[in-house]
Formats: structure tokens, sequence, C-alpha cells
């Protein structure tokens, strides 16, 4: 697959539509009803559906996600991650130590729902942007899992949603995360993989970091002339700032938490695609992008000091 030619709106396979609800959720049902035939399928259309319904502020009581680097896309990105994960996983493993299919329907709610902390109440008047919830957005979203499990059935569910989303932030330490069992930290590893490895292997993780990041992170104070905290220690004065530290981010999400807290799940990708892992790969491309791009600034910065 040759990633140069990897259109903005499509996966690391460059085979689905992030931007189509829809076209995720067939592949999520596909998946699981695959792995696990006595699966309600319908729930997880249901769990598709209000999630559209959420980010495009069709659900009632909230607005539309006004956010364009933790939006639609990402999360969509993620789930298909998350359930590329898991059934890397099952595949990987005998019944007794597979997941099953409530663990991965919990995946699948939590992936969705991960980042629903961004989004405002309709009577949110506090704040002009769900960016402003950066630093406390994962407390927020197990608060909205809360409230919206119980209401399609999925109640019993709650408590360990609510623990798991923390594996996607930057509030609580991995390692001080509780769980109930040994398959729910697995599947918290899993879910914190997925959110990192689908953002940054997107096509357009560079420009989105330059054109989006940096103004969510300014908006919740976490860079700009008011910024001041930071889950990296950097306080990014403006994008290009954000851009330059970008590979130490890489490396250390790579090694501290991918490698580290997460056990290095993300090789589950590998056997689900038959071998490559795609979203490494991509990752590392872009990796190797960025190197570039920067190295062309500075040689051109150093032309214009001599002129």
């Amino acid at each position: 697959m040759n990633l140069a030619v990897r259109a903005s709106h499509m996966d690391v396979s460059n085979a689905v539509d992030v931007t189509d609800p829809s076209a995720v959720g067939q592949i999520v049902r596909d998946l699981l009803g695959s792995r696990y035939p006595d699966i309600d399928l319908e729930i997880i259309d249901t769990l598709v559906i209000d999630f559209a319904r959420l980010y495009r502020g069709q659900f009632p009581g909230f607005r539309a996600c006004d956010l364009n680097y933790h939006d639609l896309q990402h999360v969509l990105d993620v789930t298909l991650a998350m359930a590329r994960l898991m059934e890397g996983y099952e595949m990987s493993h005998a019944p007794d130590q597979q997941l099953g299919a409530e663990m991965a329907l919990i995946g699948i709610a939590c992936a969705l729902f991960h980042d629903s902390g961004y989004i405002r109440r309709t009577h949110d008047t506090r704040h002009r942007n769900g960016a402003a919830y950066t630093r406390t957005h994962v407390s927020r979203g197990a608060r909205f899992l809360a409230e919206y499990l119980p209401t399609v059935g999925l109640g019993h569910i709650v408590p360990v949603c609510q623990r798991l989303v923390h594996f996607t932030g930057y509030e609580l330490n991995p390692q001080e995360i509780e769980s109930d069992s040994r398959e729910e930290r697995l599947l918290g590893t899993l879910l914190g993989t997925a959110d990192l490895i689908a953002q940054m292997a997107d096509a357009e993780y560079l420009r989105k970091c330059h054109d989006y990041l940096y103004a969510e992170f300014e908006a919740g104070g976490m860079a700009g002339g008011n910024g001041n905290y930071s889950s990296t220690g950097i306080i990014y004065q403006s994008p290009q700032h954000l851009l330059e530290s970008t590979p130490n981010f890489i490396r250390e999400a790579i090694t501290v938490r991918l490698d580290g807290y997460f056990d290095g799940v993300y090789r589950y990708a590998g056997t689900f695609f038959g071998g490559p892992n795609l979203y490494m790969n991509a990752i590392a491309d872009n990796s190797t992008k960025l190197q570039e791009r920067l190295a062309l600034r500075a040689q051109d910065l150093a032309v214009a000091d001599q002129h």
C-alpha cells in the first residue's frame, strides 16, 4: 500500500471511510458478529447511531462537536482500530484466554464515547468551545457514559466503562487505574493503544497537529500566553512549536505508553492484518515526513540568517 496516496478520510488500509459512521459501524458489526455468534448486533448499531447523533448535534441536551482534531473522524478511527486490536488479540489466544463478547462490546462502547467529554451541553454558556474541557474531558466522558448507557440497557457495564476510558487520557497514570480482572486491564491497554495509534497514523496527522490541535490546547490552557499546564510538561507557544515537539512526543508515546504502560499490544494490529502492522508503519511514515519538514525549515532559516 502506498501511504502517500491515502485520502485524508480513509483509514490506514485505505479501504474504510472513517468519516462515515455507517461504514465503520458495518466493519465493527462484521468483526464482532463473526467472532461472537451470540452477540447482540442491534446494540452495536444503536451505539454507533447515538454516537453519530451526539457528534452531529442531534442528541437531546447536547451541542454538536465543535472540535476539528478530536472530532467524529478521530473517534471512528479509534473505534475501528479498537475492533481490529481486539480481533487480533482473539486470533492469537485460545478460547479460555480470550476477551469474549461482553468485553468486546464494552471495548466498542468505550471507544465510541471516550471523547464525549469534549461535547458541550446545550445550556453550557461557560465556554465557547469544547476544547476548553481538554484537561477534564475524560472524567466528563465517564459521566456521560454513566448517564447514557442505562438508557440503552447497558447500565451494568457503567462501572467498567468509567474506569476504562481513563486509559485514553492523562488525568490518571495508567498504572494507577483500578481494574477488576486481567481481561479488564487488557481491554484498557487495547483502548489506550487504539486512541494513540489511530491519531498518530492519520494521513493528515501533521497538518491536524499544526492547524487544529494547537488551537485545542490553547483553548484548554495548555498552550499560548495563557497556558499553565501540559501533560508533556511543555507549554506550546505556537503551532510550529507544537510540531517541533511532536517527534519527541511520538517517541515517548511509543516507548512510555505503547510499549510501557500498554504492554506493546499494538502488535495485535499486525496479527489482524496478517503480517505488516499498518498503524505502526503509518506512524513511522509520518515521523519521517515530519523530520524532513523540520529539517527543511531549519535549512531555510539558516539561509535567511545568512542574508
